[in-house]
């Protein structure tokens, strides 16, 4: 227990760049995602697609909800605009997701400490391979706490390379 709120303001909180994608005409997309709270009982952040980033289909432990902010995230047939707000229960898997032609800014938050875990790899390398893309390694997150690299680096979601 704190002793009362934790008040933060997003432009006080360290971006991290989580995924990109490259595609064959050079040009390249990536999420980046600022980590509002972090602890082994909860997970909040903000992100923010680049326009055309993708990410594989995956979960978390633990209930989740995004919140989508600003432009839009595609899976399949499905547009999420601003305005939407999508559950996923513990275990759900969820994407790939792909961002519009503006991008996307979502709020997200996990119960629990969030592990991501990998799907069907094979389902997002389709929509790579549709897209005339690839996903390139990025190094792993500077704040990620202790207790969760372990989980996250070993998810099979991001392709982290060791930070210098």
């Amino acid at each position: 227990m704190r002793g009362g709120p934790s008040i933060k303001h997003i432009d006080d909180v360290p971006q991290e760049e989580m995924l990109r994608i490259q595609f064959t005409d050079g040009r390249t997309a990536s999420i980046w995602e600022k980590w509002i709270e972090m602890s082994p009982r909860y997970f909040a952040f903000w992100n923010r697609w680049d326009p055309g980033a993708m990410s594989p289909l995956h979960g978390h432990t633990g209930d989740h909800i995004n919140f989508i902010l600003s432009g839009e995230i595609r899976c399949g047939n499905v547009v999420c605009r601003a305005g939407t707000h999508i559950m996923l229960e513990w275990g759900d898997l969820f994407g790939p997701w792909e961002a519009g032609p503006e991008g996307c800014e979502l709020y997200g938050f996990i119960a629990g400490e969030g592990s991501p875990f990998s799907g069907d790899p094979a389902v997002f390398q389709a929509l790579l391979d549709k897209r005339g893309a690839k996903m390139v390694a990025v190094p792993m997150p500077t704040r990620l706490p202790p207790w969760a690299k372990l989980h996250y680096a070993q998810g099979g979601v991001t392709n982290w390379t060791a930070k210098s």
